[in-house]
């Protein structure tokens, strides 16, 4: 069964100055990137949540989160609420548009930790937690009930350790979140062409 990609693209990028889905790395926007690394990986369809910024013209499904303001739990039960009419899909890799330097073979790897059994399939970075984020279709509900300001599945998978399979992606790509302009020139020094 097919596996989904949300790509949370809501927030306004306040630190940043600007919506971080409309900024620009490497030639694309973070929604661009995002997007295209979820594909990569292999998640399909793939459908990005927006709000601070309307973003259009991209290869996927665009959910709108009129509720953006409350943060990412918000948006993430937007996505999941939206998924949920694709009744062929078996689980679900979210990943945030602030983070472009994910590769997608972190992507692959949770598919494949999916695929494998896993239920719920954490990217690790030297063994810590960090996205994307594998959720299988029978817990999207709980998810939704438990994702709230801007905690997103956090506290879900927090309740659940037991249920969470962790994935080593050290070496796919950097999990560096763009929050603030020295963050994205750090981003952008770190890009080298084709990256």
């Amino acid at each position: 069964m097919p596996v989904a990609g949300i790509l949370l693209a809501a927030g306004e990028g306040s630190r940043l100055g600007q919506p971080k889905a409309l900024v620009e790395l490497g030639g694309q926007t973070l929604a661009e990137r995002g997007i295209a690394m979820l594909r990569d990986g292999g998640a399909d369809p793939v459908l990005i949540v927006t709000g601070a910024a309307a973003v259009s013209e991209v290869p996927a499904t665009v959910v709108h989160n009129p509720a953006w303001r409350d943060g990412m739990g918000s948006s993430l039960a937007a996505g999941l609420t939206a998924l949920a009419d694709h009744d062929g899909t078996s689980a679900v890799v979210i990943a945030l548009a602030d983070q472009p330097l994910i590769g997608a073979g972190a992507v692959r790897r949770l598919i494949a930790a999916h695929r494998g059994g896993a239920t719920i399939a954490v990217a690790t970075y030297d063994g810590q937690p960090r996205n994307p984020v594998l959720i299988s279709r029978e817990h999207w509900a709980a998810v939704i009930e438990s994702a709230r300001g801007d905690v997103g599945a956090r506290a879900f998978l927090r309740a659940h350790p037991d249920l969470v399979t962790g994935v080593e992606c050290r070496d796919t790509g950097v999990p560096d979140d763009i929050d603030t302009p020295d963050d994205l020139r750090r981003a952008r020094a770190a890009i080298s062409p084709g990256r």
